[in-house]
C-alpha cells in the first residue's frame, strides 16, 4: 500500500512516520516537499497535482494550520489551510478511490456546558481556527470520498514545544505561577493518535465492508482535567523525580479564563466522547496520565 503522509514534522506527524512505516511505503512530506512533490497545503494544485502523480491507497493529512491565535488575524490563510487543501485532498482521493485520514479540533464547538461532546453534537466555533477546521470537516464530506475524520484535543509530544515543558520551565524560574483552572479537556498524546491512527488503518483497508467505517471520530486519552490540574500533575511528578522547581503543584495559582486574555476565545469544555472510537474499532483509551507520565519520563 502506498502512503501520502503530510505534515511529517509536526508533533502528529512525526510519530505517525513510524507508526505508519509497517503498513506499506510511506511518502512523507513537510511544507518543503520533496523530489518535485508539493507538500505545502496553500499550494492547493500543487497538492493536487502531487495526489495525482503518486496516486497512493491512502492519504494521512496530518497538516494544519494550527497558530490559534495569529488566525484571527490571518483569516484567508487559515482557511486556505484547514479548508480549502482538505476539500482539494478529499476530492483527489475520490477520484482515485483512496482512503483519507484527517485530523480535526475540540474548537469546533463552542465549549458550552460540562457533557462531553458527542461526533454528531450541534457545531459552534468561537475562533477563526475553529471555523476553518470546521470548514475543512464540511469539505471533506461533500466530497464524497472515503475519509475518517479524528477529532482530537490538548495535543502533546515529547517532541518540541508543549504545555508540561512551558510549565517546568516557568516553575523552575518563577517564584509565583498561574494557570487557567476553567477550560476541560484530556491531554492526549501525540504518540497515541499516531497509534490508533494506524490501528484504523489497518480496519478500513482490510474489512470487506469498510465504507461503514467511514465518518467522524472523537480521539482523545479517557479521563479529563483544567489546564489547572494538568499543569499540577506534571509538577508534582517531576518533584517526585527530584526535578528542583520554586514553585511547589499545590502552590500553583488557579485562574479564570477570562483573567488570560488572548485573541482567540477558548472553549470551556473540550471534553470528547470517544465511545464511537472505542465501539466500532474495538479499542479502549488509556487515562490521560498514562501518557503524560511516559511523556515526562522521556524529557525529565
Amino acid at each position: 500500500m502506498k502512503i501520502l503522509l503530510l505534515g511529517k514534522n509536526g508533533q502528529v506527524g512525526w510519530e505517525l512516520q513510524r507508526a505508519l512505516a509497517p503498513l506499506g511505503e510511506v511518502v512523507a512530506l513537510d511544507r518543503q516537499g520533496a523530489d518535485g512533490l508539493c507538500g505545502d497545503l496553500a499550494d492547493l494544485d500543487g497538492l493536487a497535482a502531487t495526489v495525482r502523480q503518486l496516486a497512493p491507497e491512502l492519504i494521512v493529512n496530518a497538516a494544519a494550520y494550527t497558530a490559534v491565535d495569529k488566525a484571527e488575524s490571518e483569516e484567508s490563510v487559515a482557511a486556505r489551510i484547514n479548508a480549502e487543501a482538505p476539500g482539494v485532498l478529499a476530492r483527489e482521493a475520490a477520484a482515485l478511490g483512496a482512503w483519507l485520514i484527517h485530523y480535526s479540533t475540540d474548537y469546533v464547538f463552542d465549549g458550552s456546558g460540562q457533557s462531553k461532546w458527542q461526533e454528531d453534537a450541534p457545531t459552534g466555533p468561537l475562533s477563526v481556527y475553529g471555523r476553518s477546521k470546521l470548514d475543512g470537516e464540511r469539505a471533506i464530506a461533500a466530497s464524497g470520498a472515503r475519509a475518517v475524520v479524528l477529532r482530537t484535543s490538548w495535543v502533546y509530544a515529547a517532541r518540541g514545544h508543549n504545555f508540561a515543558k512551558t510549565m517546568l520551565c516557568l516553575a523552575a524560574e518563577r517564584d509565583v505561577l498561574n494557570v487557567v483552572a476553567d477550560q476541560f479537556g484530556a491531554p492526549t498524546g501525540a504518540e497515541l493518535i499516531a497509534d490508533v491512527t494506524a490501528h484504523i488503518i489497518r480496519q478500513v483497508t482490510n474489512q470487506q465492508d469498510s465504507h461503514s467505517l467511514a465518518g467522524t471520530y472523537h480521539l482523545t486519552a479517557s479521563g479529563e482535567t483544567s489546564w489547572h490540574g494538568f499543569a499540577q500533575f506534571v509538577l508534582a511528578y517531576a518533584s517526585q523525580k527530584g526535578i528542583a522547581l520554586r514553585v511547589a503543584p499545590e502552590r500553583i495559582g488557579a485562574i479564570s479564563t477570562e483573567a488570560y486574555p488572548v485573541p482567540a476565545p477558548r472553549p470551556h469544555n473540550s471534553r470528547l466522547d470517544v465511545s464511537k472510537l472505542e465501539g466500532t474499532f474495538k479499542l479502549k483509551m488509556p487515562l490521560w496520565q498514562q501518557g503524560v507520565q511516559r511523556m515526562l519520563d522521556e524529557i525529565l
